[in-house]
């Protein structure tokens, strides 16, 4: 962990010097880098919460955080309702994977083969911890007969025969991407017993992004934003924590943060906007993990996100 976090900070120091200020946090203009949060869901099947994804649109491309249910339809959904066209199914190329819990990942099917089949020109190409690669190829594999008969049946494939492949990276952090639009550093962070889960930091259009991805309280993400003009961080409930069974106590406090950890958590990374997401309520409402965050002292911009908010 220390030697990954040496990297990410020589990457942070690349990506985006510290000294230069933040800009205030705004509804993004089309030509500025936007969050699109696709979906806040968790295990729990909430019907108005799909699974965890968010978009970073930036130069007329997304990148993708995170595969959760119904990730592609989200993602269609945000390109129809605020005209977002590189959400449209054809132009999803970019994904980061946080880490490999089935809610963050059961949509990478649906990602992996559905853009391919409304005509996306080339592959899913994929970052991820490792594991990510084994899980891509047996994908591919569980949907053989499928892919067969798209490619050898009736369907006319010629002009994208191979975008259904998905190239996988693989990494513990550091720098991972960078193309005219964005730059992406990987963020180690702490998540239960996963020996390597990830946030990241996107550097696009003039906004810094960090995105925490399933995490208790981590200094990496910390250091990563230290001003970030948009911080994305998962959490739970203070207080109805205190109603839930032991032994889920002492799960949730070793892979979560709490709102009562996060207000701490964002004084000292001091990001522009905090976006809460990921959220696990248990009773509580949007209003009540705001307040939580308020009464612990934080006085930071903040908003509980609902799906296909944008900031």
């Amino acid at each position: 962990m220390r030697s990954a976090l040496f990297l990410l900070t020589a990457a942070i120091a690349a990506l985006h010097p510290a000294t230069i200020p933040a800009q205030e946090p705004t509804p993004a203009s089309a030509a500025a880098a936007r969050v699109v949060i696709l979906g806040t869901g968790t295990p729990n099947a909430d019907p108005d919460r799909w699974g965890p994804a968010v978009a970073i649109v930036a130069g007329g491309r997304a990148y993708l955080v995170d595969a959760g249910a119904g990730v592609v339809r989200r993602a269609a959904a945000a390109a129809r309702d605020h005209e977002i066209a590189a959400l449209a199914p054809e132009g999803l190329d970019r994904l980061f994977v946080t880490h490999l819990h089935s809610d963050h990942t059961v949509g990478l099917p649906d990602l992996i083969l559905s853009p391919w089949v409304l005509d996306r020109p080339g592959p899913l190409h994929i970052v991820g911890p490792p594991g990510t690669a084994a899980m891509a190829a047996h994908i591919e594999e569980a949907w053989r007969e499928d892919i067969h008969m798209r490619l050898f049946g009736l369907e006319p494939r010629d002009a994208n025969a191979d975008a259904y492949r998905a190239p996988v990276t693989e990494t513990t952090g550091g720098l991972v991407y960078e193309d005219e639009n964005v730059r992406v550093a990987a963020i180690p962070v702490l998540h239960g017993s996963w020996p390597h889960a990830l946030g990241y930091r996107f550097d696009a259009a003039g906004r810094s992004i960090v995105i925490s991805g399933d995490a208790r309280p981590s200094e990496s993400l910390v250091e990563a934003c230290d001003g970030c003009d948009v911080l994305v961080h998962e959490v739970y409930s203070a207080e109805a924590f205190q109603q839930r069974p032991h032994v889920w106590q002492a799960y949730h406090a070793r892979s979560h943060t709490s709102t009562v950890e996060l207000a701490e958590l964002a004084a000292r990374a001091r990001p522009g906007l905090l976006v809460l997401y990921h959220q696990l309520y248990w009773g509580a409402t949007d209003e009540d993990l705001v307040r939580e965050i308020r009464e612990t002292g934080y006085t930071g911009r903040v908003v509980s996100a609902a799906d296909l908010d944008v900031y």
